[in-house]
């Protein structure tokens, strides 16, 4: 693709980054084919190719801001036209430049809304205070909301932390997970218990950052990255890996490297942080792999259906790792349909 922005912006680090992806797409449109809101829609600019142009002509200074706006703000970001495209297009990458150009703000109900879903979501105090509330006045929610209320709000203590032995890894709480699906980070830390396998959590962690960059807000997400740094970096001496059990999580942490490579104070232990994380379905391949985690037997009649996240196949290129545990597990997988697709 010929692009023509301005020497001013080609001399910055984000400039001559966008200049580099927007070049290396060749207008093929394979990645329309995967892209959940064309499919939806059919208007080309509802695709990642049209959105391309539109960011070229944004960064180009010739854009209808109105226009990119609202077609960037109808992408999931679910990156299935990363693993589509044979050209290796970052447009996940080209897109948080687009939306860090256009900024968090939107006028009316939609940026209040917007607004109070940054304010909400990623402080796990305030959340799990909603959640509460809505368990309360369940009963009197509509059903799409009802639906939606957790089962049981997670503890504000989060893990108990196994001792510590000979083996032990850094386990990351997250924010929404810890009240929504507690769970999840309780049966994993019971797990490695039974292999004799420590967790620590550092108690300063904080939101990964995913949802102010997907929103636009960047000076937020850095700060948010950088507390999240502070927090982590002490805790790897010793540790074998940082583990998420939330791949949306996972995939931004392990993009800390890149997010502050520009940071002369954080690049390097951003860098080392990143390169710490490893999916749970990474961690436990390797571990099943090696004899040091078994699974508790499993009645090899239960049947079940798992379809990928879009952050774990296409943000994280992990595809394959989950339906092998389950299969290992004693499960039987039964196919999904378009299981490469956003859900």
């Amino acid at each position: 693709m010929k692009t023509e922005l301005s020497s001013e912006l080609l001399a910055t680090s984000t400039g001559h980054r966008a200049n580099e992806i927007l070049r290396s797409c060749v207008h093929c449109g394979f990645c329309n084919a995967t892209c959940p809101t064309y499919q939806l829609t059919g208007d080309e600019l509802d695709g990642p190719r049209g959105r391309i142009y539109l960011i070229k002509e944004l960064l180009e200074g010739a854009g209808n801001e109105e226009r990119a706006t609202n077609h960037l703000d109808r992408c999931l970001t679910c990156r299935a036209c990363e693993t589509t495209c044979p050209s290796g297009v970052a447009y996940g990458e080209l897109a948080e430049i687009a939306r860090n150009q256009l900024g968090a703000h939107r006028p009316g109900l939609a940026g209040r809304l917007r607004a109070w879903v940054r304010w909400l979501v990623p402080d796990a105090a305030r959340l799990r205070r909603m959640a509460r509330l809505g368990r309360v006045f369940k009963a009197l929610l509509p059903g799409v909301l009802k639906a939606h209320v957790p089962q049981a709000v997670g503890s504000p203590a989060g893990l108990s932390g196994n001792p510590l032995p000979s083996r032990y890894v850094v386990l990351l709480n997250g924010c929404a997970q810890q009240v929504a699906t507690p769970a999840t980070n309780h049966h994993f830390q019971a797990l490695l218990a039974a292999s004799d396998i420590g967790v620590v959590a550092a108690a300063d962690e904080t939101c990964c950052g995913a949802l102010d960059l997907h929103l636009g807000a960047e000076a937020p997400a850095l700060a948010t990255v950088r507390r999240n740094v502070d927090a982590l970096y002490p805790l790897l001496e010793g540790a074998e890996a940082i583990v998420s059990t939330a791949s949306g999580c996972g995939v931004t942490v392990k993009d800390y490297g890149r997010l502050l490579a520009d940071d002369e104070a954080y690049a390097a232990r951003a860098q080392v942080v990143a390169d710490a994380v490893v999916d749970v379905s990474e961690y436990l391949r390797d571990a099943v792999a090696a004899g040091s985690v078994q699974f508790a037997a499993q009645p090899a009649y239960r049947k079940v259906a798992f379809q990928a996240p879009c952050s774990l196949q296409h943000g994280q290129q992990i595809t394959g790792v989950v339906e092998a545990l389950l299969t290992t597990a004693g499960y039987e997988l039964v196919s999904v349909a378009d299981s490469h697709l956003c859900c």
